[in-house]
């Protein structure tokens, strides 16, 4: 393995439920539930939708009016934090020589925030579904990764926390690994035997 991707949200980064607060855990409950993202979020990822748009399309899903709807999702974008192993994992990889990609759905405002942490110096490049008008699980996403990378599908591994985005690509001949969202330090332990 030469090349390791990661997703965004759930495995590199999330939010940290000691530090959010459950009312907006609660008006996001979608987003982890394991059920399909509603459209309009896919076209928030996709960046076909601004944040009004979104935002209304939110407060009618969520019933809940426009401006509650636009200031959870200002608001949430600032709860996201590293997860502590996978960011260690990364500084790892990045040592071992290994060339680290992000593959992520995220909308601008979500990926503008969060290129200023740290662990972003480790990621060569990155391909964010709302600059490439792309998400995940479309076949086309992990296309875009090998070629505009020059990637050997099968000297890459893709790590993402939903399982419908890592058989996506392991169909692309990417080698896949499934991350649990709610233990990064079982998942990071088995990436680290496997790779260091």
């Amino acid at each position: 393995m030469k090349n390791i991707v990661f997703d965004l949200a759930g495995v590199v980064v999330a939010r940290n439920e000691q530090h959010c607060p459950q009312h907006l855990m609660d008006y996001f409950y979608f987003i982890n539930s394991g059920e399909p993202l509603p459209e309009f979020w896919n076209d928030y990822d996709r960046g076909t939708r601004d944040i009004d748009s979104v935002a209304q399309a939110l407060a009618q899903f969520r019933g809940s009016t426009f401006d509650v709807a636009k200031s959870m999702m200002l608001s949430a974008v600032t709860y996201q934090e590293q997860v502590a192993p996978t960011a260690d994992l990364i500084a790892k990889l990045s040592a071992a020589g290994y060339r680290l990609f992000v593959l992520s759905n995220m909308s601008k405002e979500y990926i503008a925030y969060l290129r200023q942490m740290p662990v972003f110096k480790y990621f060569e490049a990155e391909i964010v579904s709302c600059e490439v008008g792309l998400i995940k699980p479309q076949p086309e996403i992990y296309r875009l990764l090998l070629d505009r990378f020059v990637l050997d599908a099968s000297q890459t591994m893709f790590i993402d926390d939903r399982l419908e985005n890592t058989i996506a690509a392991q169909k692309q001949g990417i080698v896949p690994f499934h991350f649990d969202r709610y233990n990064a330090v079982e998942s990071c332990q088995k990436l680290e035997q496997m790779l260091l």
